[in-house]
């Protein structure tokens, strides 16, 4: 079967075709669609890769790149039957990099507080709290997710550039995933190695990670869920963060295993722990851990070495230790060390530690012209 699109717009990125025969991916080498004219492309599937009733997109290598209308809206699925043998479509839109983003969906940002007390380290912290973006019209209680860094997460301004998580919420809530609140907690500047880095293996004196760990769990989260609609339990309940963040974010689910179930782990600092000698939970009923890592192989050769290493090890303690992990390993081959590629992951990882559907697009869309209906007097 031939399908055949014309992009309105004058874009280079390659083109390919995702549906219900590709369990919808939206890179697949197998389905690059060719050009063969100036924004026209093609591609010849063999017929008994499909079902009888075909659905697709068309992307440009990512969900963050997939086809929109003109107004920036999500696009209902295509679809066409086998016997039909050809179909000629247009695209009038593409997302770049998960934009554009609609104001009318952005989190709600507050400040908890300019100078939160650190009772553990005897110091103050700046920390924010995002809600979602109708978090005060309805009377839902929400996950949570506790974020390191937070002057690298949305704020303009950084040195590093940011995750923009704020501006990636908004596509999340777009679609009908951005129901839960984000925590960010500022890092301590000076402080930082000191409190993302535990008090063996440690490449700094007077290493504090242990109390920050307790901050995090004993101080904070109790406040968060007294003053915001929370989903307490640890079922709803997850941290995570780059680099030396990622590292602390590994310690903190792995001694608080009854407050964390999830765990979002980019380009985390294992090199100061080579041989992943974390804390062994001990606890008289197993838990379960969602761990989505992700990695860059610009970063350096042992980068995905070591998170492959880590997920090894961490598979040897299912047995050991009556525990359950489900893992998630994304490695980026163009990725480095920066923000902007922790940027491009966030979605993803929201998606698959909060949602973790195999639901495809046809009810994503469904869910979004609900939202759009709902959303249509902002």
């Amino acid at each position: 079967m031939n399908f055949t699109i014309t992009s309105l717009e004058d874009d280079k990125r390659p083109v390919y075709i995702t549906g219900n025969f590709n369990k919808w991916d939206p890179r697949d080498s197998q389905f690059e669609l060719k050009e063969i004219a100036k924004n026209t492309y093609s591609i010849d599937i063999d017929d008994k890769t499909l079902p009888e009733n075909i659905e697709y997109k068309f992307t440009r290598g990512g969900w963050e790149n997939v086809e929109i209308d003109r107004f920036g809206n999500i696009t209902p699925n295509r679809k066409t039957i086998k016997a039909e043998s050809k179909t000629t479509d247009t695209v009038e839109k593409w997302r770049i990099n998960w934009g554009p983003f609609k104001k009318e969906f952005f989190p709600i940002v507050e400040i908890i507080s300019e100078k939160f007390f650190i009772p553990q380290l005897n110091r103050t912290r700046k920390i924010w709290a995002l809600l979602p973006y109708n978090y005060h019209n309805t009377d839902k209680t929400y996950p949570v997710l506790y974020l390191q860094d937070a002057q690298n997460l949305f704020n303009e301004g950084s040195a590093y550039g940011n995750w923009e998580i704020d501006k990636k919420m908004s596509i999340l809530a777009e679609y009908g995933r951005g129901d839960v609140i984000i925590i960010a907690i500022e890092n301590g500047s000076e402080d930082r190695i000191k409190e993302y880095v535990l008090d063996y293996n440690s490449i700094t004196e007077n290493a504090e990670g242990k109390k920050y760990i307790r901050f995090l769990a004993d101080t904070l989260k109790p406040y968060v869920d007294s003053v915001y609609r929370t989903k307490p339990e640890r079922e709803f309940t997850g941290i995570g963060g780059s680099s030396l963040g990622g590292l602390i974010s590994i310690y903190s689910g792995f001694l608080y295993p009854e407050v964390y179930s999830k765990l979002m782990i980019f380009s985390p600092s294992l090199w100061v722990n080579p041989e992943n000698n974390f804390p062994q939970m001990n606890f008289k009923n197993p838990y379960n851990i969602k761990v989505y890592m992700y990695g860059g192989e610009q970063e350096g050769s042992q980068m995905t070495e070591r998170i492959e290493r880590f997920e090894k090890t961490m598979e040897g303690w299912e047995d050991s230790h009556s525990l359950q992990f489900d893992f998630k390993i994304s490695i980026n081959p163009e990725g480095k060390h920066q923000e902007f590629f922790w940027s491009q992951e966030f979605p993803r990882a929201m998606e698959w530690l909060y949602y973790n559907t195999t639901e495809d697009p046809k009810e994503l869309a469904k869910k979004a012209e609900i939202i759009r209906s709902e959303t249509s007097d902002i």
